[in-house]
C-alpha cells in the first residue's frame, strides 16, 4: 500500500491541528495502529509549529510565508517532510546533538521531541529554496485485520 499528500499552508497556528488531523485521519483509514500515529502525529505538530514560528519572515506584522508538509506511507514505513521559506537551521558548522531546554524553558523541545518519536530524523535546509527542512520516518504497525494492508 501507497499513499501519500502534500499540503501547502499558511504560516499560522491554526494550521497545526489542520495537519495533525489529516494526518491521522489518513492513518486511521490506512488502518495503521492508534499507537503509532500518535506518536507520528505529535512530531508532526512540532515540526509543524516549528515553520510557523520560524519559517518566514514577518512583514508589517503579518507572516507572509506559507510552508509545505508532505507525507508518505509506503509499505511498512511513513515519512514527513516539513519544508519552510525561512533563514534554515544555520550551515558551515557539524550540527551538535539536540538536548532539550530546560525543564523551565517555554519553548525549545520540539526537534528533540521528534527525534524521540520517530525512527530516523533529518534536519538540515533546501538546497533548492532555502529555508529548513525536518524530515522523519517511522516503522508502522498495523491493527488486526486492515482491509487496506492487502493492497
Amino acid at each position: 500500500m501507497s499513499i501519500w499528500w502534500s499540503l501547502h499552508l499558511r504560516r499560522e497556528a491554526a494550521s497545526v491541528p489542520l495537519a495533525r488531523r489529516l494526518l491521522i485521519g489518513t492513518m486511521e483509514s490506512a488502518g495503521v495502529d492508534p499507537d503509532i500515529s500518535y506518536d507520528i502525529s505529535v512530531a508532526l505538530s512540532e515540526a509543524c509549529a516549528n515553520a510557523v514560528e520560524h519559517g518566514g519572515d514577518v512583514v508589517q506584522g503579518e507572516r507572509t510565508e506559507a510552508y509545505r508538509v508532505t507525507a508518505y506511507l509506503d509499505g511498512e514505513k511513513c515519512r514527513i517532510e516539513v519544508a519552510d521559506s525561512g533563514p534554515g537551521f544555520p550551515s558551515g558548522r557539524e550540527r551538535a546533538p539536540l538536548r532539550p531546554s530546560p525543564a523551565d524553558a517555554e519553548n525549545g523541545r520540539g526537534l528533540c521531541l521528534i527525534q524521540e518519536l520517530a525512527d530516523h530524523v533529518h534536519i538540515g535546509n533546501s538546497s533548492v529554496r532555502g529555508g529548513a527542512v525536518v524530515s522523519f520516518d517511522k516503522i508502522l504497525k498495523w491493527r488486526e485485520g486492515t482491509p487496506l494492508l492487502a493492497i
